[in-house]
């Protein structure tokens, strides 16, 4: 019996690097991309469709977080499901028949112009113009067949359009890793994991403005061998000097996980869950 199709939403096109890691992720599955112009659009989607997933960047080796989609998830009706990283690897493309010395402009992601700094300084004749996405920016170079322009973007992109790589791994830090989270609907998150092994989970919480609040909560996860991968504050809207803690938890125990969560519970306000998931293994 043929497996069901999975709609999963990503933001970015075809050949988008939230394109690539959706289909490594799925490698053994079926899947339909539903491309969205921003992650807004992105959790607007799941909200419509409860059976569609998402494939949601979260931070990155250098860049760092994507601050705006941990406040997304939190206000959102989703769950993490898994995890997924992808090693990050810039070409620049044009026209067929387009050399370095023919290109006026460079376009490309914000993002994906910082990780390439280096080589972008080393042809200071090239302009170099921000754009919404990396593969959208190869997209309107063949859609308009510009021969001045070249993009900053993924191999998968330059095959897509049918342009020429003019140079690959242009990328400074060649350690360039993204992470991505699988999300899904609350209600339909166990039937849509990989995996029921849990070791992994994504955790938010304010606390009482008071001396060694956090330190209090730190100390209970230690005490339960609960290890902290990532830790990120963001300041609450309208409340001064108070923050949201987001926290990534990993764990050996998911009793002892659970009973860690039980004994911070007090000595929090509002902890949300957002998932518990098996985590990425190379």
């Amino acid at each position: 019996m043929p497996q069901k199709t999975k709609e999963v939403a990503i933001q970015g096109v075809m050949g988008s690097y939230h394109d690539i890691a959706a289909h490594q992720y799925f490698k053994d599955e079926p899947i339909t991309l539903n491309c969205c112009n921003s992650f807004d659009d992105l959790f607007g989607n799941l909200k419509k469709d409860e059976s569609m997933l998402g494939m949601m960047a979260i931070e990155n080796t250098i860049a760092g977080s994507l601050l705006h989609n941990n406040d997304l998830l939190r206000n959102s009706n989703t769950q993490i499901i898994g995890e997924h990283k992808l090693r990050i690897s810039h070409c620049l493309v044009a026209m067929p028949g387009v050399s370095i010395d023919d290109i006026e402009e460079v376009h490309s992601h914000p993002i994906a112009l910082m990780q390439c700094r280096d080589f972008l300084n080393s042809h200071p004749n090239i302009k170099v113009v921000e754009s919404e996405d990396t593969a959208l920016s190869a997209e309107t170079i063949a859609t308009e067949k510009l021969m001045h322009r070249a993009a900053i973007c993924s191999s998968k992109a330059a095959e897509i359009n049918q342009l020429n790589i003019l140079k690959s791994g242009i990328e400074t830090n060649k350690h360039n890793y993204t992470r991505f989270l699988i999300i899904a609907d609350a209600w339909q998150a166990d039937k849509n994991r990989k995996s029921d092994h849990k070791n992994k989970s994504n955790i938010v919480f304010s606390l009482p403005h008071e001396e060694g609040s956090l330190s209090q909560v730190l100390s209970i996860f230690s005490f339960y061998k609960v290890n902290l991968t990532k830790i990120q504050s963001l300041p609450i809207v309208g409340r001064e000097w108070e923050y949201q803690f987001y926290i990534d938890l990993s764990f050996d125990d998911y009793t002892r996980y659970k009973q860690a969560l039980n004994a911070v519970m007090p000595l929090t306000k509002a902890l949300k869950v957002l998932g518990e998931y098996e985590a990425f293994v190379e």
